[in-house]
C-alpha cells in the first residue's frame, strides 16, 4: 500500500471512530467539516431526521475565490453560523472528520464561534 492510500485508510479510521461518539439530534446537530486540497466544506445535520439543516462550501463562490485554505475555512465558519442562526440552531455538536483541530478546522471552529455558534 503506498503512503497516500495509507493516509486515505488512517483518514477513515479515524473518521469512524469519530462518528460512533458524535451524533447530532434536534436540540444539537452536528457541524460536520470537510476539507480538500483546494475547498472546504461545512454541513449542519440532524442526525436523528437524517436531514441536512444548513451548508456551505467555497465550490462556486465568488466571496471565498481567493486567498488560503485557512482563510477560507474561516469564511466558511462565519457563512455557516450565519445560516445557522437564520434555521434557528444556537448550539450544536462539532465533527471534525478526523482531522486535527489544528490550523484550517480550527480556523473554521473559531470565525463559528466569533459568529455566535456554541460548541
Amino acid at each position: 500500500m503506498n503512503s497516500l492510500a495509507l493516509k486515505a485508510k488512517n483518514l477513515a479510521l479515524r473518521k469512524n471512530r469519530i462518528r460512533a461518539k458524535v451524533a447530532g439530534t434536534a436540540e444539537r446537530p452536528r457541524l460536520s467539516v470537510f476539507i480538500s486540497g483546494k475547498h472546504v466544506s461545512a454541513q449542519i445535520i440532524d442526525d436523528t431526521a437524517h436531514q441536512t439543516i444548513a451548508a456551505v462550501t467555497t465550490i462556486g463562490s465568488k466571496a471565498a475565490s481567493k486567498g488560503t485554505l485557512s482563510e477560507k475555512a474561516a469564511w466558511v465558519g462565519g457563512e455557516i453560523a450565519a445560516k445557522a442562526q437564520t434555521a434557528k440552531v444556537s448550539k450544536v455538536v462539532f465533527d471534525r472528520g478526523g482531522r486535527q483541530y489544528h490550523g484550517r478546522v480550527k480556523a473554521l471552529a473559531d470565525a463559528a464561534r466569533e459568529k455566535g455558534l456554541e460548541f
